[in-house]
């Protein structure tokens, strides 16, 4: 199984604005952090709103910023907002299926428990998790200046 890039972004999104702290974060300082487009993260942005995995503000000084803290936001929060489908075979789609194997293959079961493994490893990560994972973050995305080591004075 493969996520999609929309689901990358908005995973990175949510990343950006826990490390930027209190502060609101503006999408086309996000999407120079990344080197992305600022349409394709407004994309994103749409369903991480809907489902109160961000709130935007307004106006001249507007941005955004997570709603709750990032400690409380699962990955799988974000991945069942941003993936479409989680379809690993045709035996689980709905509608009909060409396999004649259908009633009686053990295939579905077994992806269906692969899957659900799946979802409760993203359900023990949260995005503060992924942040203080890499203490570097602020820097490399561009929130703050290196920490230059002091030279003594001899």
């Amino acid at each position: 199984m493969r996520l999609t890039k929309q689901t990358n972004y908005a995973v990175r999104m949510l990343m950006y604005c826990a490390a930027n702290g209190e502060k609101l974060s503006r999408i086309p300082e996000i999407a120079r952090a990344y080197g992305v487009s600022e349409l394709f993260l407004f994309k994103i942005l749409q369903p991480l709103t809907r489902a109160g995995l961000v709130e935007t503000v307004r106006g001249r000084n507007g941005g955004v910023r997570l709603p709750r803290p990032a400690s409380e936001i699962t990955l799988f929060d974000v991945v069942k907002v941003t993936e479409d489908s989680f379809a690993m075979a045709e035996c689980f789609e709905a509608g009909e299926i060409d396999c004649p194997l259908v009633d009686s293959c053990g295939l579905n079961a077994a992806l269906r428990k692969a899957l659900n493994a799946f979802f409760e490893v993203l359900q023990g990560y949260t995005i503060d998790d992924l942040v203080k994972a890499r203490p570097q973050i602020n820097f490399l995305l561009g929130l703050e200046e290196p920490v230059r080591p002091q030279t003594s004075a001899a």
